[in-house]
């Protein structure tokens, strides 16, 4: 019954979308996951793709013709696509294998219009859809108002959350200081203004933090930067206090979010130079700067590049909070053994959503815990298989002692983000599961420890990563490591690690995850994860250095298949583990570590 309401709903609002396409003369419409910050997550205001085919995915887009709905997603969502989206309504295809561009040359046909609201997607990412229209001779709009919003009657309000000052003893320099340095590139590249829509480098820029989107300290705002360091903030003005001498605002000059686009136009100087990162900033920032006779520079972004290098009391703060996460982990982990096979005995197991508070819970009690960096993936047996999985009531599985569970969960801290992820099993593990999961942890080891020289690129090393599961004819479907934010984005752009191309160079100072993984759907999900800081060593090689500090079950390795190499890592690991976690946990939870770093023979 639930279904063919859902089915409904969803039927109904294509309808309605279609129905608004006709009247805006548009033969197809483009709905990004993106909002108007190209932000991984939305607040729900933003939410237009979920509203309008109920896929809940971080990533993805739709487009919609008179007869058509084809979802676009990739690999972490193939199974998650199809649940939530009825086939009856939509065809499914891989983002990357099969992009839209080439759909669109595929099936639309000269003369149409293609509808996308300019402010939801990046310049690169418009120049790739009119790619594939120009082909046919089809059309790329971009439509002055928001169609899903149109047709949307009951959307929530955009977030209101206050921006509040954060600390220069936390965030290690002045927002003075970081406006000068970037100002100073920008007069190096010859340009007059920087377009900054991403949450994170402005909060990092004018030290700043909010709650606009939930798991992200971020308000939600649009900054224009120019040569001599003053910046016009555009952020609602309810979202600042009373007393604006609370926050690092000077030379700054705050202004309406509506006004932006508009004081991008007349802030632009005829044949001057305008910087625009064309991934991570809407292709309306460069149609209004080519309208005022701006010269649009794509590149990268100056604050984004600048930011992902981390100063000293940036990396202390980030050490010292994965030594307080590491405590709250451990002491899940020792719960967690302990209750599982002793819960499902009484007739009354752990489920999902019980583990993801236990983690919250311990998070709470460590100094400075803010809230979760996103939502933990607590998955049982099959569910671990979908690497973006979210319990709810209706999916909320038991953990039983003969399945395995994947944890992946991390926190944000006023001091710092975490991210980490860890497989269990209660039982012995069968053999399929425990090859899978060597293999998993000779890859994890393999980029942990590895070495390499200045230059190096994330793409240039995935492999490493992989190597022992390519040797069993094995893979996985996601990145190995991404970048991660100070307080900010536990998904920061754009260093990571992976198979496409990223020509960004790897330096000291970055903070990357590395966690590899193997999936059977229906069955079990494997993933190993930790965070690493870059450091440049004596001869000027760079090398991971480990910041989490949280047990790595031992008993699901073969250990006759681990070199000499693998088993001293992970040695020198656990000696690691006990001597920073030893002293500050509690009893049950040291004796789990005292067990855990125990190697099997």
């Amino acid at each position: 019954m639930l279904e063919n309401q859902v089915f409904e709903t969803i039927s109904d609002r294509l309808n309605s979308i279609r129905h608004a396409m006709k009247q805006h003369n548009l033969d197809a419409l483009i709905i990004p996951r993106f909002d108007e910050h190209q932000g991984e997550y939305c607040a729900p205001h933003d939410e237009r793709l979920a509203w309008a085919t109920g896929f809940t995915g971080s990533a993805g887009l739709a487009i919609i013709t008179a007869n058509q709905a084809v979802m676009f997603v990739d690999g972490r969502y193939t199974v998650q696509v199809r649940n939530q989206c009825n086939d009856q309504l939509f065809s499914y295809q891989h983002i990357f294998d099969e992009p839209l561009e080439n759909w669109i040359s595929a099936n639309m046909k000269a003369g149409q219009q293609i509808g996308v609201d300019p402010m939801l997607i990046p310049s690169a990412w418009w120049d790739r859809f009119a790619g594939g229209a120009d082909e046919i001779g089809a059309t790329l709009v971009a439509t002055i108002s928001n169609i899903v919003d149109a047709v949307w009657s009951d959307q929530p309000e955009k977030p209101l959350a206050p921006a509040t000052p954060y600390s220069v003893d936390n965030a290690g320099k002045t927002s003075m200081e970081k406006r000068a340095e970037i100002a100073a590139q920008l007069k190096e590249a010859g340009a007059k203004v920087l377009v900054e829509t991403q949450p994170d480098n402005i909060a990092w820029l004018l030290n700043v933090r909010g709650d606009d989107v939930e798991f992200n300290p971020l308000p939600h705002s649009f900054l224009l930067l120019k040569d001599d360091g003053s910046a016009n903030w555009f952020v609602d003005s309810r979202k600042l206090s009373n007393i604006l001498d609370e926050y690092e605002l000077e030379n700054v000059e705050t202004t309406d979010p509506t006004r932006f686009i508009s004081s991008l136009e007349k802030m632009t100087v005829e044949g001057a130079k305008v910087l625009i990162d064309p991934m991570l900033s809407p292709v309306a920032t460069r149609l209004a700067v080519q309208a005022a006779g701006g010269i649009p520079v794509m590149k990268q972004g100056a604050v984004t590049l600048t930011k992902t290098k981390k100063n000293d009391n940036e990396l202390k703060g980030m050490r010292n909070c994965h030594v307080r996460d590491g405590i709250a982990w451990t002491e899940f982990a020792a719960w967690l053994k302990q209750e599982v096979p002793q819960r499902a005995q009484a007739g009354n197991p752990i489920h999902e959503l019980e583990a993801e508070e236990r983690i919250l819970m311990e998070r709470q009690r460590q100094k400075d815990f803010v809230y979760p960096s996103f939502r933990s993936i607590s998955a049982a047996a099959g569910n671990a298989a979908m690497c973006h999985y979210a319990a709810t009531e209706a999916s909320n599985a038991a953990i039983l002692p003969e399945n395995t569970y994947l944890l992946d969960s991390g926190g944000q801290y006023q001091d710092g983000t975490t991210d980490a992820t860890r497989t269990f099993a209660f039982t012995e593990a069968s053999e399929e599961f425990k090859r899978a999961y060597t293999a998993v942890f000779k890859g994890f080891v393999a980029l942990a420890s590895l070495r390499f020289p200045k230059g190096t690129q994330g793409h240039h090393i995935d492999g490493i990563a992989r190597r022992p599961l390519w040797d069993l004819g094995l893979d996985y479907d996601h990145g190995t490591g991404h970048g991660i934010g100070h307080f900010l984005s536990v998904h920061e752009q754009p260093q990571r690690i992976g198979k496409p191309y990223n020509p960004v160079d790897l330096v000291a100072g970055m903070v990357l995850s590395v966690e590899p993984g193997f999936y059977v759907a229906d069955q079990f999900g494997i993933r190993i994860e930790n965070l690493f800081e870059i450091i440049e060593e004596a001869d000027g090689f760079l090398a991971f250095k480990n910041l989490s500090y949280i047990p790595i079950e031992p008993q699901m390795l073969n250990m006759n298949d681990l070199t000499r190499a693998e088993i001293k890592w992970l040695g020198d690991y656990n000696a690691d583990l006990k001597r920073v976690l030893g002293p500050e946990l509690s009893p049950d939870a040291y004796d789990y570590l005292m067990r855990c770093t125990e190697l099997p023979e």
